[in-house]
C-alpha cells in the first residue's frame, strides 16, 4: 500500500470530492467481502432484498441485526464515494480494503441523500439508510489516521466522507459504469 495521506494533501483533495455529482453519478467500483477481512471486486453483481450483495458476508450475520437475529437490512450495503477513496487510497488496488461495497461517483451528503432517497443502480433501487458510516480503527490501519480524523470531522461527516448505509427495496443487477440516479 502505499503511504498513507497527511491532513493537509486530504484537505487540498475536497474541492474535487464535494465536485462530485449531485444526480446521475456513476458506479465505478463493487467489492464483495465473503468473509471477514476477505475482499473480492467484481464487474457486476446481483442484489436482493434477501440476500444484499450476493456473496457478500451481510447475509451470512453482521454487526447490526434484527430483534429476531438476522442481517439488518438498514446496513446491507455500504456505499463510498469513489473520489474520496480515489483520494485516500491513491491507487484503484487499495480501494477494496475500505470493506464498502459499492464506490459511487456521487454526493453522499444527506442535503443530497437523505434517509429515505432512493437511488436507481442498474436495474436495482437502493434506499439510504440512518445509520451513520464512520470511520474506525480498521479504517485507521489501512489508510491512516490523519485519513479517518478527515472522514469523520466536522466536513467529513456533513458530507458523509467515510460514506452511507442503504437497503435494497428492488432487486436487480448492477455493473461497473452503471448510471447511479435519483428516484422518488
Amino acid at each position: 500500500m502505499a503511504q498513507h495521506l497527511e491532513m493537509a494533501e486530504l484537505e487540498d483533495g475536497l474541492s474535487e470530492i464535494l465536485a462530485s455529482p449531485k444526480d446521475k453519478g456513476s458506479l465505478e467500483g463493487i467489492v464483495v467481502r465473503p468473509a471477514h477481512d476477505e475482499r473480492q471486486e467484481r464487474q457486476r453483481c446481483e442484489v436482493s432484498l434477501d440476500g444484499g450483495l450476493h456473496g457478500d458476508h451481510w447475509a451470512k450475520g453482521c454487526w447490526k441485526t434484527t430483534e429476531d437475529g438476522k442481517p439488518h437490512p438498514d446496513v446491507q450495503i455500504c456505499i463510498m464515494n469513489a473520489r474520496c477513496i480515489a483520494l485516500i487510497a491513491q491507487e484503484r488496488h487499495n480501494w477494496a480494503p475500505a470493506g464498502d461495497n459499492l464506490f459511487i461517483d456521487l454526493d453522499l451528503s444527506p442535503n443530497n441523500l437523505p434517509v429515505g432517497q432512493r437511488l436507481r443502480l442498474g436495474s436495482a433501487v437502493l434506499e439510504i439508510t440512518a445509520v451513520p458510516h464512520l470511520g474506525c480503527a480498521k479504517f485507521i490501519q489501512r489508510y491512516g489516521k490523519d485519513a479517518c480524523v478527515f472522514v469523520n470531522s466536522r466536513v467529513g461527516k456533513a458530507n458523509r466522507l467515510r460514506g452511507v448505509y442503504a437497503r435494497i427495496v428492488q432487486d436487480g443487477m448492477v455493473a461497473v459504469g452503471d448510471r447511479a440516479t435519483k428516484t422518488t
